[in-house]
C-alpha cells in the first residue's frame, strides 16, 4: 500500500496533464456539438420559412393547408416536446412526447404541467396556449458541464495532492541535506581538535603549536554555531572586503587539499582587501565555502586547480569560483541550483542551493554558472557599499 502511495505521488503530475488533455477534448467535443445543432437549426429554420413564404404566395386555397402538413414532419424532428392546448386547457395536438399516450390521457395534462415549469406557455390569441419543453441538445450539454465539473474539480484535487506531496518531500529532503551539512560543517574541525588532542597526549608536538591549533579549530565551530543561528534572522550589513573573504575561505581550505596522489591547487586572485560590499560575513563566507567544496568535490580523484577571483565592476562586485574538473553535465544544468539536485554520488544538493539562497536572497545579487570551455565556474554578483559619509570635523 505505501509502495503504491510513493507510485501514485510520482505519477501526480502525469496524471493531472492526463485530465487536462481529457478536460480539453470533453471542451472541444462540446463546442463541436454546438456548433454542429447550431448549423442544422438554422438549416431547418430556414427550410420553414422558404416554405411558409412559398404558401403565402402561392394562389391556391388549399395551399396553406399543404404547407401545415409538409410543416409538422419537419417541427417533429426537431425533437421539441410540444402540446397545444386550447382556451380551456384541453390538449388539442402534441408532438415528441416522452412517452405513447391520447390527448386526453391524464398523463399529458400533468406533461403540460412539467412543461411549464421549465418554460412558460406561448399565448396564441383565439387559440390557446403552446407548451415546449427543453431542447434535446440541452440535456447533453448539460451532462457534458457536468462531465467536464467532474474532470475539473478531480485535475484540481489532484494537482494540490501531488503539490502538497512534493512539497513535503522536498522539505523532508532539505531537512536531511541541512542535517548532513549540520554534520559536514561540525565534523571537520571536530576531527582536527581530536588529532590535536592525540598528539599532545603522545608529546611529540610542542603545546604552544598544540593550542594555536586547537583555537582555530574552536573559532571554527563558533562560525558554525554563528552560521546557524543565521538562518531565519535576519541579515547584518556590514562593510566586506571581498578580497578578504577570499583569502580567509582560502586559508581555511589550503590545509586540508591533497597534496600527494591527484593534488589540488588552490589560488586567489583578489585586491587587497576590496572590493567592498555590504553583506553578512558569516553568510557570505559560508556560501563562498559551499561554492569551494563543489569545486574541490568536482576535483576529487583526479586533481586540478581552483581559482578564486575577485573583481570590482562599478556598482557590483564579482566574485568567481572555477575549476578545470569534468564539468557539468547539461542533463542537470536547468535544476542545478534546486534543493536535492547533485551529480555525485551520493550527494545531497544542498550546497549550491544554500549558496545561491545566501547571494541572491540575503544579499539581493545574483549566482550563476558560467559555462566554459573546460570545468566549470560560478559567478556570484554583488553589490557594492555605498561610500561612507566623510566625518563631520568638531
Amino acid at each position: 500500500m505505501r509502495r503504491f502511495g510513493r507510485k501514485l505521488k510520482l505519477a501526480g503530475p502525469r496524471l493531472v496533464l492526463a485530465l487536462v488533455v481529457i478536460f480539453a477534448g470533453v471542451s472541444f467535443w462540446q463546442v463541436w456539438d454546438v456548433a454542429s445543432y447550431l448549423r442544422q437549426q438554422a438549416r431547418e429554420t430556414s427550410r420553414i420559412y422558404g416554405r411558409v413564404t412559398a404558401a403565402l404566395a402561392d394562389p391556391r386555397p388549399e395551399a396553406n393547408a399543404e404547407a401545415l402538413v409538409e410543416l409538422l414532419p419537419q417541427i417533429r424532428a426537431t425533437g421539441i416536446p410540444l402540446v397545444v392546448t386550447d382556451q380551456s386547457g384541453q390538449p388539442m395536438a402534441a408532438a415528441n412526447l416522452p412517452f405513447e399516450a391520447l390527448l386526453d390521457d391524464p398523463l399529458v395534462t400533468e406533461y403540460v404541467t412539467r412543461l411549464d415549469r421549465t418554460n412558460p406557455p406561448i399565448q396564441i390569441p383565439g387559440l390557446g396556449q403552446i407548451h415546449y419543453g427543453a431542447l434535446p441538445v440541452l440535456r447533453r450539454l448539460t451532462w457534458l458541464g457536468l462531465l467536464q465539473l467532474g474532470i475539473l474539480v478531480t485535475a484540481v484535487a489532484i494537482g494540490f495532492w501531488a503539490y502538497g506531496a512534493t512539497v513535503r518531500r522536498h522539505r523532508d529532503l532539505l531537512w536531511v541535506a541541512m542535517a548532513r551539512e549540520s554534520a559536514h560543517q561540525l565534523g571537520t574541525p571536530l576531527m582536527s581538535a581530536s588529532a590535536w588532542v592525540e598528539r599532545l597526549a603522545e608529546g611529540s608536538t610542542a603545546p604552544d603549536v598544540i593550542a594555536r591549533h586547537l583555537n582555530a579549530d574552536l573559532e571554527r565551530l563558533q562560525r558554525v554555531v554563528q552560521r546557524f543561528e543565521r538562518i531565519g534572522r535576519p541579515a547584518r550589513r556590514d562593510r566586506v572586503g571581498l578580497g578578504a573573504l577570499a583569502e580567509r575561505v582560502a586559508m581555511y581550505f589550503q590545509p586540508r587539499l591533497p597534496r600527494h596522489a591527484n593534488p589540488v591547487v588552490l589560488s586567489v586572485n583578489a585586491p587587497v582587501a576590496g572590493p567592498m560590499i555590504s553583506a553578512d560575513p558569516v553568510l557570505l563566507e559560508w556560501a563562498i565555502e559551499a561554492l569551494v567544496r563543489n569545486a574541490i568535490d568536482a576535483l576529487s580523484g583526479r586533481g586540478g586547480q581552483i581559482d578564486i577571483t575577485v573583481r570590482g565592476h562599478g556598482e557590483h562586485a564579482t566574485i568567481a569560483v572555477a575549476d578545470n574538473g569534468p564539468g557539468i553535465p547539461a542533463s542537470v544544468r536547468a535544476n542545478l541550483f534546486d534543493p536535492g539536485v547533485s551529480t555525485k554520488p551520493g550527494g545531497w544538493g544542498i550546497g549550491l542551493a544554500l549558496a545561491r539562497r545566501i547571494v541572491e536572497d540575503v544579499h539581493r545579487g545574483r549566482l550563476d554558472l558560467d559555462l566554459t570551455a573546460e570545468g566549470t565556474a560560478f559567478v556570484a554578483r554583488l553589490p557594492v557599499a555605498p561610500d561612507e559619509p566623510p566625518a563631520h570635523e568638531a
